[in-house]
């Protein structure tokens, strides 16, 4: 490690569990983060700043003016430009270290799993439930743990799908597929802060599953309701009927 990448994250390699050999492992990670708005502005910008090696941002949506409000990655100047590329400039403004590997269209199931497979965490930061489905499917085929969330008017859900683990509930465990519910922030509505929260918590859970330290909220929901400042932690367990996890037939 360079003596300028020593002293910029100084205030994580002092931390023990982190140390020298956690910024080593975060330094050669890859990490998938689908979905450039308002989650995956805060996630991506923090993944880059503490110092992640690659990320591959797919996202095939153009930044508009109504975006702003919450999806921090992007400024004024970006309107109307791929998402994908007005991150890159802010990242690569804020680290310029970091390696990022764009793609600007929508993937196939079968792309989100050679993809997946190539990296250490995927984080979901989508809006639609077509599009956490197929990741969720592409993370159980490759062992690749999923880091997902949702915001939507002032509340907000987290957690960590880790099918390495064979204990470990699916997003399909939580959710059936023929949910048809508009969760969208255009349709519903979102607070700002509540995005930044979210993402960033998406990071960090991320991060510890590269570093392999701490407890994940794997097996476990976390809601927020910032309206009233609220958290609240649900027990997830796993369907031994799921289509998508289950061990036996």
């Amino acid at each position: 490690m360079r003596d300028d990448q020593l002293l910029r994250y100084s205030r994580q390699i002092m931390l023990p569990e982190i140390d020298a050999a956690g910024q080593s492992h975060l330094a050669n990670a890859t990490v998938l983060i689908v979905g450039l708005g308002g989650l995956g502005s805060a996630a991506s910008l923090y993944l880059t700043a503490a110092g992640v090696g690659h990320l591959v941002l797919v996202d095939f949506d153009k930044v508009d003016l109504s975006n702003l409000q919450r999806q921090i990655v992007h400024s004024n100047a970006d309107i109307g430009r791929l998402k994908v590329e007005s991150a890159r400039d802010r990242l690569l403004a804020l680290n310029p270290d970091i390696k990022l590997t764009l793609i600007d269209r929508q993937l196939s199931e079968s792309e989100f799993a050679e993809w997946m497979s190539k990296c250490n965490v995927a984080i979901d930061a989508t809006d639609n439930f077509e599009t956490r489905f197929a990741l969720n499917r592409a993370s159980v085929q490759t062992r690749t743990p999923l880091v997902s969330a949702a915001a939507i008017r002032f509340e907000a859900q987290v957690s960590v799908f880790d099918p390495r683990n064979t204990e470990s509930p699916c997003y399909r465990c939580l959710y059936a597929e023929d949910n048809q519910v508009d969760t969208t922030c255009t349709a519903n509505g979102v607070m700002a802060p509540l995005l930044g929260i979210v993402g960033s918590i998406q990071a960090s859970e991320a991060m510890k599953l590269i570093m392999q330290i701490g407890t994940t909220l794997q097996g476990k929901l976390m809601l927020l309701d910032i309206l009233n400042m609220e958290w609240h932690q649900a027990r997830l367990s796993k369907d031994p009927d799921c289509p998508v996890c289950r061990t036996t037939p």
